[in-house]
């Protein structure tokens, strides 16, 4: 079984990495995630996987003043509209207009991902078209009483209740969950790390 290191404390970022058999160490990685102003989402969500990533492995030099025994990958999601970047709801009313923008229209979900290894860092980005059904208003104020919608950057997850509004997905389920395997795979591959055989 090979072993990384998880700069991320999403717990679906490390389902999917055990799902590919892999023993997944967290790591911490703090960083201000604040967009600059004007910034376009796909230069957002890059600078924030690289970012994470350069930190890392800054504070695991600091604790450790040794380079790092597996290699270290961190990743980044957005939801943007019309290319605007579309955040965590902080109120329930900020939820609810996010919602009723993503309404039957179409919206990308974009995915970052970064692995530095011995000096090296090697970065990808994935983008998803997704598609909603137009919404009601009582569907809108039912899902954000699910309380879901409060801790998800575009106010929903796919993986959840969310996931009955997605009409049409072009993209990555994975990468829409907050690592999409494909590309992740194959930026492992760069640094000689193949998944495990399928038992």
């Amino acid at each position: 079984m090979h072993t990384l290191y998880l700069a991320s404390g999403s717990p679906r970022r490390r389902e999917i990495l055990e799902n590919l058999r892999f023993k997944v160490i967290r790591i911490p990685a703090d960083i201000d995630e604040t967009p600059h102003s004007d910034e376009k989402a796909a230069d957002y969500v890059q600078r924030m996987a690289q970012e994470k990533n350069a930190a890392a492995v800054e504070q695991w030099f600091a604790a450790h003043d040794a380079s790092p025994e597996y290699l270290i990958l961190t990743a980044d999601t957005t939801v943007a509209y019309q290319n605007h970047i579309l955040g965590k709801p902080e109120t329930e009313a900020q939820a609810a207009e996010i919602l009723a923008r993503l309404s039957g229209q179409t919206h990308q979900v974009l995915t970052a991902v970064c692995v530095y290894w011995q000096g090296k860092t090697h970065g990808v980005l994935q983008t998803s078209d997704v598609r909603f059904k137009t919404l009601s208003a009582e569907e809108i104020s039912a899902y954000i009483r699910s309380g879901e919608p409060m801790d998800k950057a575009g106010a929903y997850g796919i993986q959840g209740l969310g996931g009955v509004f997605v009409e049409h997905l072009q993209g990555s389920f994975t990468g829409m969950m907050g690592l999409p395997v494909y590309e992740t795979v194959g930026l492992l591959e760069q640094f000689g790390l193949s998944i495990p055989p399928f038992a």
